[in-house]
């Protein structure tokens, strides 16, 4: 799911990174103290998972767990996300630095809209309730993380089209596996600590 340096248009490098800026500095501010180990097990946890990664054109396919972090995480995913991107992007070269504020836009963001719009409806309810809810968020994830990768590429010229609708296609597989992945996490944190998710729901209120 990372973009390549150079396959991106100046005025959509720009516009990703003001915009990735702004949600990391907003993401530090609901980042608390009680919520720093959990932000960053699940920002290694995106780096390991997406490490495993196959090159398809200007992007690539792999695992990526966003959903699961902005479940948890809420706003706080941006900069969790953001330190797994750039250590990816300084040691292994995946991405890079230019683009690096678009591809921590079109992971981080979805990751927060499936918590603002799924994480409620994971803290109610029964475990296994809040598994289905939690991969539909882990699907939900990846195919908004896939449709903006699209259109970045798609706002960068008309030659970058046909790979932006190769990008999704190729996705599809990951948004089955990510949302039975993050479903059955959800499923395991709601046993072994219930509180979790109502954490941050309350921090939301």
């Amino acid at each position: 799911m990372h973009i390549v340096d150079g396959a991106l248009s100046n005025p959509v490098v720009i516009g990703g990174a003001v915009l990735a800026a702004g949600g990391i500095a907003y993401g530090l501010r609901s980042l608390t103290m009680e919520r720093i180990p959990a932000a960053g097990v699940l920002s290694a946890s995106f780096f390991v998972a997406s490490l495993v990664h196959v090159p398809i054109g200007p992007s690539s396919v792999h695992l990526i767990m966003n959903g699961l972090a902005g479940l948890v995480l809420g706003w706080a995913a941006f900069p969790a996300l953001f330190v797994g991107l750039l250590l990816q992007a300084v040691f292994f070269g995946f991405g890079g630095l230019t683009v690096l504020g678009v591809n921590t836009l079109n992971i981080a963001l979805p990751a927060v809209l499936a918590g603002l719009l799924f994480g409620r409806l994971i803290s109610r309810g029964t475990p296994l309730t809040g598994a289905v809810w939690g991969a539909v968020g882990g699907t939900f994830s990846i195919a908004a993380t896939t449709g903006l990768v699209a259109l970045s590429l798609a706002l960068s010229g008309d030659a970058f089209i046909p790979a932006a609708k190769l990008v999704f296609i190729a996705h599809i597989p990951v948004m089955i596996i990510e949302g039975l992945l993050t479903g059955f996490a959800v499923l395991l944190a709601r046993k072994v600590k219930p509180d979790l998710f109502h954490a941050l729901q309350r921090s939301a209120a």
